[in-house]
């Protein structure tokens, strides 16, 4: 009975995910026209900004750093929320780690929470506040998305999943440095993410 709930808590984490994923709005930075003069940042955008918005948005970086509410037609991303992480005040999920450890994976319905082998871990305020990212240096940004280093800091722990970093850590000098650009220029969200909490003994 057990491992059919750990399936189905399973189960209903990908299926809200995929839906989050497929009821986001369409709109999104646009190519614009630019001159045989001008640089076109990723062969498309006349703006770095534009090209950043463009790599977060199919990068998926909102499915778990921007929080969700609920719409009728299901979750959607909190744009009032975009990228501000774990919300301050809302619990882990109530799960039993030590179970959870040897069975499965769960997650917040908003998806910013995640509990599994490795512990607890909440999603990260990317917002340009200073309790985001707002006072990092690039080589920070660099160092967390290529070593996987928790605030880009050397002797900090490991960043922990669901962060995707095998894939992100193939992003082009280029691309990351957009990307850093367009998460500085978004608007400060305040929230001091909860600290990430190691497995149950």
């Amino acid at each position: 009975m057990k491992q059919k709930t750990m399936a189905g808590l399973m189960g209903i984490s990908l299926v809200v995910a995929l839906a989050v994923r497929c009821s986001q709005p369409s709109e999104q930075a646009s190519p614009t026209t630019a001159t045989s003069e001008q640089q076109l940042f990723g062969g498309v955008y006349a703006t770095e900004l534009a090209w950043g918005d463009h790599l977060v948005r199919v990068g998926g970086c909102g499915d778990c750093h921007t929080p969700k509410k609920m719409t009728d037609k299901g979750p959607v991303q909190d744009s009032s929320l975009l990228l501000s992480g774990h919300p301050a005040q809302m619990p882990a999920p109530p799960v039993d780690q030590k179970e959870l450890a040897a069975k499965g994976v769960a997650a917040t319905q908003t998806l910013t929470a995640w509990v599994g082998p490795w512990g607890t871990s909440y999603a990260a305020n990317i917002s340009s506040d200073s309790t985001g990212i707002g006072n990092w240096k690039y080589e920070q940004f660099e160092k967390a998305i290529r070593e996987g280093k928790y605030h880009g800091l050397d002797g900090s722990r490991p960043i922990m999943p669901p962060m995707p970093l095998e894939a992100l850590m193939h992003y082009t000098d280029d691309e990351l440095k957009a990307i850093f650009a367009y998460l500085k220029s978004t608007p400060p969200t305040k929230n001091v993410v909860p600290a990430y909490q190691p497995p149950a003994q």
